[in-house]
Parts: structure tokens; C-alpha cells; sequence
């Protein structure tokens, strides 16, 4: 093989895999795994910290069985004493680390998304700022080929699901729209819910009609959460 067939074949094998070098980040070890997002790890100075992957939102544990599957395809990449590097994105409100975790220049995170075990986390995609469109990409491509989460009829996001807000569906049939709030024609929010702001909705950029009860049209111009 000429050299230039070689190097064409490698980047074919490569593309959409975000890759480091192998010194740029610090090598961590598995311990445990909480859920698909969550997972225990011990620092160089073995120290254990706790770990939430970033960009990407897993099914709770209650979503079965999307959960308890999404958990134990992470445990299958990242087996207890696998040696991991660990790029750190922020602290959340409960003091874990945010952070992509890669194996063998591999990101993990992504991995997820490939493969339906998780979804991406648009509110806070801005961590992964440099391979967001691979996130949204894997993301699309897992959702047309119905994997893992995504093969179910109407699935509710994991951060939905946490907030209770199980019946916010896309406007389908007639029926429906008779018990949904007339402001929200392109999705169903049941009247006298209680106040939401666009991060409790997976939708941008939708039409609203006035009243608009939830303020998503802040600037009244007709079309809500455009940011």
C-alpha cells in the first residue's frame, strides 16, 4: 500500500472520533458507575471523585428499561480499573466534575450518543464547544436508525422526566389538541400547568400565540425560546 493510500485510510477510520494526545490530559481510574452519566473514579492521587459526563444527558433509572440499559453499556466501556483520561469542563451545583472522558483518544460521551444509550444536553452543549457538531450529528443519526432510547414511540427527555414533565408531546390529532394550551400550536402543554421557562421544554424556536401564559415570547414577535 503507497503512502498515500495508507493516510487516506486512516483518516476514514478516524473521522468523527474526537482524538487528544495521550499526555494532554490526566489519567484517572474507574471505580464505579452511578448511571449512564454518572460514574465514580480515583485521581492520580487516589483520591475518588465523582464524575458527570458532560453534553450528554442519560435516561434515569425509573425510565425503564432505557436506564438500567444505558447504565450497563457504560459500565461495559469503562469496566471498574479502566484507566481513563479525563477532561475537565466545570463543577456542578453539587460539586461533581463535568467533564468528557476518553479511552484510548476514544470520547466515551460520544460513544453514548452514537449509540442511543444517551441524548445530547443542548443547554450545556457549549462544554463540548469544539465537537458539538459530532454530538448533534451521532445524535440525529442514532435517532433515524431508532437506537437504544430512541426506540420508542414518544420518548420523554431524561431532564423532562426529572421535572415531571411527562406530557409535553408534539400536537399530533384533534383529540389532543382540545386539552393543549392554544398559545403552544406546535406542541402540547396541558392548561393550568405550572410555570415553565424554555429549559423545562426540548423545543426553540416555535410559534406562540398570545397570551403566551409561560413567557417563552419575550419579545412578542411570535416565536418562543429562540435562544
Amino acid at each position: 500500500m503507497n503512502k498515500t493510500a495508507i493516510i487516506t485510510a486512516f483518516l476514514v477510520l478516524f473521522s468523527g472520533v474526537p482524538t487528544i494526545a495521550q499526555t494532554s490530559l490526566p489519567n484517572m481510574t474507574v471505580v464505579s458507575i452511578g448511571d449512564g452519566d454518572t460514574l465514580r473514579v480515583r485521581n492520580q492521587q487516589g483520591k475518588p471523585v465523582t464524575i458527570r459526563l458532560g453534553c450528554i444527558d442519560a435516561p434515569e433509572m425509573k425510565q425503564n428499561p432505557w436506564g438500567q440499559q444505558s447504565r450497563t453499556r457504560l459500565g461495559q466501556l469503562l469496566p471498574v480499573g479502566q484507566s481513563v483520561q479525563v477532561r475537565q469542563i466545570e463543577r456542578d451545583k453539587y460539586k461533581r466534575l463535568v467533564a468528557e472522558v476518553f479511552v484510548n483518544n476514544r470520547s466515551v460521551n460520544l460513544t453514548m450518543v452514537q449509540e442511543g444509550q444517551a441524548v445530547v444536553y443542548r443547554q450545556y452543549l457549549k462544554g463540548c464547544a469544539n465537537t458539538k457538531d459530532q454530538f448533534l450529528q451521532a445524535e440525529a443519526d442514532a435517532k433515524q436508525q431508532k437506537l437504544g432510547f430512541w426506540n420508542q414511540s414518544q420518548p420523554v427527555m431524561p431532564w423532562d422526566f426529572r421535572r415531571g414533565k411527562k406530557n409535553i408531546q408534539p400536537n399530533t390529532t384533534r383529540s389532543q389538541q382540545q386539552q393543549c394550551d392554544p398559545s403552544y400550536p406546535d406542541f402540547c402543554i396541558p392548561p393550568n400547568l405550572s410555570d415553565l421557562d424554555c429549559r423545562d421544554v426540548p423545543y426553540r424556536r416555535f410559534r406562540v400565540n398570545q397570551p403566551d401564559p409561560h413567557g417563552f415570547d419575550r419579545d412578542r414577535d411570535g416565536i418562543g425560546c429562540e435562544r
